[in-house]
């Protein structure tokens, strides 16, 4: 069936993203999902030859594409997120991916019969975990930060170091000059560290002086860091992901440099790029070849990951600060990823024209560590944190930029219904008078460096901006958009709602929704609680709903939130009533002498 190459890329872009759907509703990383319609599209329903469609294109397209998801995974490694982990981090990435490689290796050998070099060539490859898959299976297994922290290193940093040992391998296999290997190594190493410094200098120079404007920076990140890549592996092939990785983790750590709007546009790409790349490997993959290997092949992922990941992590956390409980996830979760998959299509083509015994195993014996290790731990890795205790809670808690009288007030009422709340203010007399009233308080600005490295969100899902400053309530959306993402993002009005409208004609779009309707302004809220008002909570019922809530107090009541059995918050915003069901609680701001009901929510 011929079907046009127009048709087919933007199928594969738009199939990639409905998978990336498809898999956050169901909780799974969308890993399993983009193989298995690689596969289906590939070998099983013949729609899709990457060979043919993309050509000598195909691996320089899946190159570039790995540079981009390793730079803007390397642009999240901060190193103050890893203090006390940092000998815990250096041993993973060294004795411990040697130990993981050597197990694996030598399992291979003995249970699959594949010559040594090639065992010790597909050990090195299997001893990086990736960070395209390592992001979503935390964000669904949610382990405690420092576990967090360790794995999102390991994965990034490991995966250039991991092919680059495997390009040593590689010319161990294929060249019979003595000595020429090393030299190789050498050159690659220094080579992609030179131009990965150089390139960060240098964008970094650009970006602190201005010289680029705003509308500019994003796209002109990406050329240079492709510029860089290519620009390395043209001196030095396979130095390239080493390059764009050194040069995120240093754009990453400069004072003064801010890289957010870098970040979130390269998460953006990386997303795309991964869909697209693991549909387009799949689909390389004959299944005949998976189900060929046999009963030694899965003894061997057995191996893989009851032998050697916890042997290498146990011996590498000696001495650590990290408990029994958090080693032991740690062995459990290595997911490996586009790296592996890569890498092991580029090397099992040259191993194959070189006319190496076994190369054609490559690339099955990949893709079976990849499925398997990535659908066993997307299963179990939530069960095995809680399990362990090493879970963080669920993200359902707030935190309020602002410790005003009525930001109390709210704040006492979401913790009076377990709601956790976190409120922060630069005042001093708020702090105290919140801390006074048993709020869980932190004295500084929500948009500082002192708050990135100090203030704790675990558990924490939403951002209310509660202060009069409208400046730090916009900067606050747009601080944590990342963190929260913009549907749980909500400030209140400072002003009244014509002079309101006014200042936004014309005004950059903030992120996030105003609270509790179009009146209900900061001044406004302030004054009625000064005339009385009080925060209450009343339980509905079949018999007691919204609309005879309303009819019972009509404008007298400021609705303020919903919440529904299951503990979730559902706030009332600018143009959106919640439809509470039965059993939920609404909670709103009433004047002292309005009448109780019959259902109080205790």
């Amino acid at each position: 069936m011929h079907i046009s190459p127009l048709i087919l890329l933007a199928a594969i872009g738009l199939t990639g993203i409905l998978l990336q759907w498809l898999a956050w509703q169901v909780g799974v990383p969308a890993i399993v999902f983009l193989l298995l319609a690689g596969i289906a599209a590939g070998p099983v329903a013949g729609v899709l030859d990457p060979d043919a469609l993309f050509g000598d294109l195909l691996f320089p397209v899946v190159s570039l594409g790995v540079a981009v998801i390793l730079f803007e995974g390397s642009l999240n490694l901060r190193l103050r997120e890893i203090r006390g982990l940092k000998r815990s981090i250096r041993n993973l990435i060294t004795v411990g991916a040697a130990i993981n490689a050597c197990v694996i290796a030598a399992a291979t050998h003995w249970l699959l019969a594949l010559p040594w070099g090639l065992s010790l060539l597909f050990g090195a490859l299997m001893s990086v975990t990736g960070p395209t898959v390592i992001k979503p299976l935390l964000r669904s297994a949610r382990p405690s930060p420092d576990v967090a922290r360790v794995l999102e290193w390991e994965g990034i940093v490991l995966d250039p170091i991991g092919a680059f040992v495997a390009v040593l391998m590689l010319e161990f296999l294929v060249t019979t000059q003595p000595g020429l290997p090393w030299l190789t190594l050498a050159w690659m190493i220094g080579v992609g560290a030179g131009t990965g410094v150089a390139g960060a200098w240098a964008l970094a120079t650009l970006l602190r002086h201005h010289w680029l404007p705003h509308f500019l920076q994003h796209v002109f990140t990406l050329a240079f860091v492709l510029a860089v890549f290519a620009a390395s592996d043209a001196l030095a092939p396979e130095s390239g992901l080493l390059a764009v990785t050194l040069m995120g983790v240093m754009l990453a750590n400069m004072k003064g440099l801010n890289v957010e709007d870098l970040v979130f546009f390269k998460e953006s790409l990386s997303l795309m790029l991964v869909s697209v790349l693991f549909i387009v490997l799949a689909a390389r993959l004959e299944p005949s070849t998976l189900f060929a290997l046999g009963w030694p092949a899965v003894a061997l992922f057995a191996v893989l990951v009851l032998v050697a990941r916890p042997l290498s992590v146990m011996i590498s956390t000696i001495g650590s600060r990290l408990e029994w409980p958090k080693r032991a996830l740690l062995s459990w979760i290595a997911p490996r990823g586009i790296v592996a998959a890569a890498v092991a299509s580029l090397f099992a083509l040259r191993l194959e024209q070189a006319g190496y015994p076994g190369a054609q195993a490559l690339v099955p014996l990949t893709f079976m560590v990849i499925i398997g290790t990535v659908t066993l731990q997307s299963l179990t890795a939530a069960p095995l944190a809680r399990a362990l205790k090493v879970a963080e809670p669920e993200p359902r808690g707030v935190l309020m930029a602002g410790a005003n009288p009525f930001a109390r007030a709210l704040a006492a009422s979401l913790r009076e219904q377990d709601v956790p709340v976190r409120i922060a203010d630069t005042g001093w007399e708020n702090v105290n008078a919140a801390r006074m009233a048993g709020l869980d308080t932190w004295f500084g600005r929500v948009v500082s460096e002192r708050a990135d490295e100090e203030l704790d969100l675990s558990g924490i899902g939403r951002l209310l901006a509660m202060s009069p400053d409208r400046s730090l309530n916009a900067l606050a959306c747009f601080h944590f958009k990342h963190d929260f993402g913009p549907e749980n993002l909500y400030r209140i009005r400072p002003v009244d709602a014509s002079g309101e409208r006014r200042q936004r004609e014309g005004s950059v779009s903030v992120p996030g929704r105003y609270l509790f309707g179009a009146a209900s302004t900061y001044d406004r809220l302030e004054s009625l609680l000064a005339e009385g008002f009080g925060v209450r909570s009343t339980r509905l019922g079949e018999g007691f709903g919204l609309a005879q809530y309303n009819k019972l107090y009509g404008d007298r009541a400021v609705p303020l939130y919903l919440l529904d059995p299951r503990g979730r918050l559902h706030f009332f915003t600018d143009g959106r009533i919640p439809e509470p069901g039965p059993d939920w609680r609404i909670t709103s701001l009433l004047p002292a002498d309005a009448p109780e009901v019959a259902r109080p929510a205790v």
